[in-house]
């Protein structure tokens, strides 16, 4: 076995900025996204607004996304990150004085243009990792970011039980504010460029261009993708149409039906996010010895069989025994998937590929109240605005609907798994 100095060698340069800049962003949205439904409620929404604020969301990405993936292949990528993490930290702000839910609404819909940044955090990952490190690389990179989120789903319980949802919600709102500026610094200071940047200037009719070519362009791009990237795309938007339709209801449910209490439901998260920790370095490992696709395909099977045990659930041991189930499943498809995508693509249309259909970094099952970040691409926001839409209609009509559904599109997606995805014979660098 090497030593850790040479196992975890790739923890240098631009992937451990990332990962110190990443973990400022997961520990506070690990306190706030899983209660903003609760926030949603207390501010006069029903669960059909909750879908409605959800499927706002991802909108801004028809926009954004094509343009995105033309300045990460043709301008700073550090920059792009940086500036956009500040726009965030601004707009983060509308949460923390909201008067009614359509401010977050609004919010949520004004924030999805901060995907500009997510093609060029994606390439530059990518493109500092080799390819032998790539599964483990990226999952090192989750867990390294994620370990002091472990304990924030139970701080911001505890939170919300002393001060109450509306002055507690708050106050995690403006922590975020704070730590995406942080980050955005952080990253704009130490980001080493991967690629020489264009010396042409980037104008509106350039940016006009390259968003009309990117619609105009699908069809004919699809049709020269692989046959286990188009298989790989179709199965990456099932996962986030999974969790558009369920994930802002997990803790609704678990309050509103199982009778949990916030500080509960933030153990539930504290006690999953402490397993999938533990799990996901062995697990990116594992992909990167045994291949991505038998991971991929394992995860989506046992993900499908333990998701809708979730309604018959009636203890708090219960729910964390089958949250943990479900957090071992899908800690080995985000790395698996993640970097079988970037084994496929080539490096210099990295950012354009995964301005489309994104990083891969997708689990379905996630219960932290929503989906999106570097796993979405625009070919992935209308099913993903729809899917979310549909879960608040869902749950309005029978609060147990959501799971149901999300079995079926696992179910879907676990048979182009097992009938169109493969490892390549040799990974591109």
């Amino acid at each position: 076995m090497p030593p850790p100095s040479k196992t975890f060698g790739f923890m240098r340069g631009n992937i451990l900025v990332l990962s110190i800049s990443g973990a400022l962003g997961m520990f506070t949205r690990g306190m706030a996204f899983p209660y903003l439904p609760l926030f949603i409620l207390f501010l006069g929404g029903q669960p059909a607004e909750i879908g409605i604020i959800y499927a706002l969301s991802p909108l801004g990405g028809l926009l954004v996304f094509p343009i995105a993936g033309y300045l990460a292949d043709h301008t700073s990528r550090a920059k792009l990150i940086a500036y956009t993490d500040y726009f965030t930290s601004a707009v983060i702000l509308l949460y923390v004085f909201a008067q009614s839910w359509h401010w977050i609404a609004l919010a949520r819909l004004i924030q999805g243009f901060a995907v500009l940044k997510n093609p060029a955090s994606s390439a530059i990952i990518a493109d500092s990792l080799p390819p032998e490190n790539r599964g483990s690389g990226m999952a090192t990179m989750m867990t390294f970011s994620g370990t002091l989120a472990i304990f924030a789903p139970y701080v911001a319980g505890l939170l919300l039980e002393h001060y109450g949802v509306d002055i507690g919600t708050r106050i995690l709102y403006a922590a975020m504010a704070v730590a995406y500026a942080l980050g955005a610094t952080i990253n704009l200071l130490f980001i080493k460029e991967t690629t020489e940047p264009t010396t042409e200037d980037i104008r509106i009719s350039r940016l006009s261009q390259a968003f009309k070519k990117s619609y105009i362009d699908i069809p004919d791009t699809l049709r020269q993708f692989p046959r286990t990237l188009k298989a790989l795309a179709v199965i990456i938007i099932l996962g986030f149409v999974a969790n558009g339709i369920a994930s802002p209801f997990w803790v609704v449910y678990a309050k509103d039906i199982i009778g949990l209490s916030s500080a509960q439901w933030g153990l539930v998260l504290l006690i999953e996010s402490a397993l999938g920790n533990i799990v996901r370095i062995p697990a990116g490992f594992l992909t990167d010895r045994y291949g991505r696709t038998r991971f991929i395909f394992a995860s989506l099977l046992l993900c499908g069989a333990f998701i809708p045990l979730f309604v018959f659930a009636n203890t708090l041991a219960y729910v964390i025994a089958i949250r943990c189930a479900i957090t071992i499943a899908s800690t080995f498809s985000s790395p698996a998937c993640g970097a079988l995508l970037a084994d496929i693509i080539p490096r210099d249309i990295r950012g354009r590929v995964m301005a489309a259909i994104g990083r891969g970094s997708v689990r379905i099952g996630a219960a932290s109240g929503g989906t999106g970040g570097p796993g979405v691409g625009f070919l992935t926001i209308i099913p993903l605005a729809l899917a979310s839409l549909a879960g608040g209609y869902l749950y309005e009509w029978h609060t147990t609907s959501p799971w149901t559904l999300v079995l079926i599109v696992t179910a879907i997606a676990l048979v182009l798994t097992a009938l169109f995805v493969r490892d390549p014979k040799q990974a591109e660098v």
